[in-house]
């Protein structure tokens, strides 16, 4: 039985904690594949029974005080952020009662009604109250969980300071025991602190966001009549089908995935490939749902709707790349699942020294445990990495560039050399017959090669296929793509034809030609191919070598010809006529001796793609090299391979700052306070600009330039 893969949209995923806090309830219901994500708050997994471990789980999840959602939310537009959202909201109500508590703290006011216990205490329990609606609720439920949150923190630092000046009210001395304003500052700062947070980290989702907003629009539908006539009528993109008849008029957005069937027009496809001139698409291509027709009209039909459009693959891509993990973050995650129970102790070891070693008052001792409960903050280590690549896949994608493994996006600072396929990646695939010769008459010859050639996804055979194009086809009973090597197929008489390099050719040939075309292991006929050097291929060769990186071209086609283009380009080293298994044995031993990209776009190039350390291929490349791929460069060929490169090391440089900065901050902050020197006040201030420091560097990425 194959597992069903279910999604959520969870609402309150505050930290880190909350999708290990999740992540652990769907383990407890034996889910597999469980994916959290901190930031969206979108949360997917496999199950074999969807009925019933599916409500089981929702429970669960719903009883730690998450709400959830089937599906991944969509909206139909930009939806706005209320003025005063949860924690703003709070923040405005609890603002009035601790602004006046504070006043008591400036002499120079001598404002005697304010000294009053009692007033105090009637000021200081509307904000308690508020406080504890919200942190006390979710602390308690990440505890019955197994994994405390911050809001735990907060709960016992306010708690601590609000029940120790409610004990001081029946005490003689009165005044020497309250502090309701540290109770009442903490909450406040603290829902301030994390109002901020919360619009920083949505910043960080822009681009996300714009991917995801499904725009709903009028798509004009042709139908035909019993008489044959054409009608079109208007209905909403959400209800076309595959297969529907579709006219798109020039200013008009594509609805869905569709395949041209007349028409040419200029296609603005900037939304999903960062490319801001419009691209030229003719009969026969595909256009792809969100585009906008800039000038022309078009006949096409729909090929894809929903969850299968190019659009919905390149976010769901983006979103499993948001949730994976680089290694460093190992370390960091290893340590908040025990920072919270950590910071308890120290917290109470910081009371008992103080109190008992050192012979402070208990008030004072308390001051500082409760300093240290409040400055403390695991969120930073938890964000530190969702953050940074949040920022990191927006930008990328806004730039064409669709990282598809995070794991690997660190690994570009380290590369050493750079291999690229040479046909279809470095050279357009846009190829011209330049020569052919056949020893049978040449309309049977061409049949031969069309029908044999219009099975093959290669780049040299959809050139062959667009330049002899005809409707008689032979009837082939079997036809197979020999990896590597060419295109075999049997007629219906028992004839044996293929096509395809020298390597597949069992007899002698002709050396110096591209393809060579046999009918029962006879030679018939050959075709000589030319082919075009990309035009930012050498700007990203250059790129290479000014950074030091090796670069190598391995290719499948003959050693002149790739001499040919790595003499034009500057490449470093050729090495040719390599079978698909030759090229994942150089893969192989190269990514042993250092670190080595990979950039291709064949069915060919898959296996050694998947080998790399890095492995990028274009969009215009075979489904299964995309699939293989840590990189798709999504518009513009190779030219922002540098970009990617780069965007990559800067990645990884944001996270390994933001994580210097979350344990750098706990390992000096914690300290200050169990010595006294951070009133828990300022120590709130601190712990709520921790994090919106860590969110404003991960949101730097974005904007920074790229060297």
């Amino acid at each position: 039985m194959e597992a069903e893969k279910i999604y959520w949209k969870v609402e309150g995923i505050t930290c880190a904690n909350c999708a290990l806090s999740i992540n652990r309830a769907l383990e407890k219901e034996g889910l597999s594949n469980i994916s959290v994500n901190a930031i969206t708050g979108e949360v997917s997994f496999d199950t074999l029974d969807a009925n019933g471990v599916v409500a089981k789980a929702q429970k669960r999840v719903e009883s730690l005080g998450y709400g959830v959602s089937d599906g991944l939310v969509k909206t139909t537009g930009e939806k706005k952020a209320p003025v005063l959202s949860k924690y703003m909201l709070r923040f405005w109500i609890t603002l009035p009662f601790t602004a006046i508590l504070m006043l008591h703290m400036i002499p120079a006011l001598h404002l005697h009604w304010l000294m009053n216990p009692w007033t105090q205490f009637g000021l200081a329990l509307p904000v308690y109250i508020v406080g504890m609606s919200f942190f006390g609720k979710s602390a308690w439920r990440s505890i019955r969980s197994g994994i405390p949150n911050m809001d735990v923190l907060i709960t016992f630092g306010a708690t601590a300071a609000f029940a120790y000046s409610c004990w001081g009210l029946s005490q003689p001395n009165t005044a020497d025991y309250l502090f309701f304003e540290t109770a009442a500052s903490i909450i406040t700062i603290v829902l301030l602190g994390n109002y901020l947070e919360d619009y920083s980290i949505a910043k960080t989702q822009k681009t996300i966001r714009e991917l995801t907003k499904e725009h709903v629009v009028m798509a004009n539908m042709i139908a035909y009549d019993s008489h044959g006539h054409e009608n079109v009528f208007q209905m909403e993109s959400n209800a076309l089908k595959v297969g529907d008849l579709l006219l798109i008029r020039t200013g008009e957005q594509v609805p869905a995935d569709c395949k041209i069937l007349s028409g040419e027009a200029e296609v603005s496809e900037s939304l999903l490939t960062g490319e801001s001139l419009p691209v030229l698409k003719k009969q026969g291509e595909i256009i792809v749902g969100g585009s906008i027709v800039a000038n022309g009209n078009l006949k096409a039909y729909v090929t894809a709707t929903g969850n299968d459009t190019v659009k919905s693959s390149i976010v769901a891509m983006m979103k499993k790349a948001q949730t994976e993990k680089p290694p460093v973050q190992q370390l960091a995650d290893r340590i908040s699942a025990i920072f919270i129970p950590l910071v308890l102790g120290i917290a109470l070891l910081t009371f008992l020294i103080n109190h008992f070693g050192f012979d402070f008052s208990f008030r004072e001792s308390l001051l500082r445990s409760v300093a240290v409960l409040v400055i403390a903050c695991p969120c930073a280590m938890g964000l530190a990495t969702p953050a940074a690549i949040a920022v990191g896949l927006g930008r990328a994608a806004k730039s064409g560039i669709l990282f598809t493994d995070v794991k690997r996006m660190e690994l570009f600072r380290d590369v050493k050399r750079m291999v690229f396929d040479k046909t279809g990646t470095l050279t357009t695939g846009k190829f011209q017959i330049s020569n052919f010769k056949f020893q049978i008459e040449e309309d049977f010859f061409k049949k031969i090669v069309f029908s044999l050639e219009k099975f093959s996804g290669h780049p040299i055979a959809k050139s062959i296929t667009q330049a002899w194009k005809r409707k008689d086809v032979m009837r082939l009973d079997k036809v197979e793509e020999i990896k590597g090597l060419g295109m075999r197929a049997t007629d219906r008489e028992g004839n044996l034809f293929f096509i395809g390099s020298a390597q597949g050719v069992e007899v002698e040939v002709p050396a110096g030609h591209n393809l060579y075309v046999t009918q029962n292991g006879a030679l018939i006929g050959w075709i000589d191919i030319a082919d075009e050097i990309r035009p930012e291929a050498k700007a990203v060769i250059d790129f290479c070598k000014s950074k030091g990186i090796e670069t190598v071209i391995l290719s499948g086609d003959t050693e002149a010809k790739c001499n040919l283009v790595a003499e034009a380009l500057g490449i470093d080293k050729v090495v040719a006529e390599q079978s698909p298994g030759e090229k994942l044995q150089k893969l192989e031993q190269w990514t042993s001796e250092m670190p080595t990209v990979m950039v291709g776009d064949g069915i060919n190039d898959a296996p050694a793609l998947a080998k790399a350390t890095i492995s990028v291929s274009l969009s215009e490349a075979s489904q299964l090299a995309i699939q293989s791929a840590s990189v798709v460069l999504t518009s513009g060929g190779l030219s922002n391979l540098p970009k990617a490169m780069l965007l990559g090391k800067h990645a990884y440089g944001t996270v390994k700052s933001n994580l210097f900065w979350a344990f750098s901050y706990n390992i000096v902050a914690i300290p200050i306070a169990a010595m006294g020197y951070l009133h828990p006040t300022i120590a709130a201030l601190f712990m709520g600009g921790s994090d919106v420091v860590l969110a404003l560097n991960s949101l730097w990425l974005g904007v920074r330039k790229l060297k």
